[in-house]
């Protein structure tokens, strides 16, 4: 009866199937080359009336030539913070087949200065994908007037 019961669960399983599905031709992706290109890519994605209201987290997916795979909304979160999972934002990158992600959030107070928790979240996202040989390019901290890029401060 046992194993009548053992043989029946294993038909009972989720099916996990990875997808990446894109209608833009590689030649009409954008590519990223410097903090100023992604910070205006950002800002392109973001809703121009919440910014200055609500968090969200963003995640550009890059191919080996830092063409855009696609874009990761990762969050959205309150006036004050959004929660960015680090195993979700990885999962979008191998199911992209990503080689390098751009983190990017919004601070709606317009302060751009990166948090004690934004310094460790990077730095928690960063070895993670290190050990899938994903290279995190940069977190641009966006507002509708300036950017921070923690790679142009020397933090990455």
């Amino acid at each position: 009866m046992e194993s009548t019961n053992s043989q029946l669960a294993w038909t009972q399983v989720a099916e996990v199937e990875l997808v990446y599905k894109t209608k833009v031709k590689l030649s009409e992706r954008p590519k990223v080359q410097s903090s100023s290109d992604m910070y205006e890519l950002f800002l392109q994605l973001w809703n121009k009336e919440l910014i200055e209201l609500q968090e969200e987290f963003k995640v550009l997916l890059l191919n080996r030539s830092n063409k855009v795979l696609g874009i990761y909304p990762a969050s959205s979160g309150g006036i004050t913070g959004t929660v960015a999972d680090p195993r979700l934002i990885l999962i979008a990158a191998l199911k992209a087949g990503a080689c390098a992600l751009v983190l990017s959030h919004n601070h709606p107070s317009g302060c751009i200065k990166p948090s004690r928790a934004d310094v460790e979240l990077t730095y928690k996202i960063k070895e993670a994908a290190r050990y899938l040989e994903i290279h995190l390019i940069d977190h641009i901290i966006v507002s509708l007037e300036n950017y921070y890029s923690f790679a142009d401060e020397g933090l990455l």
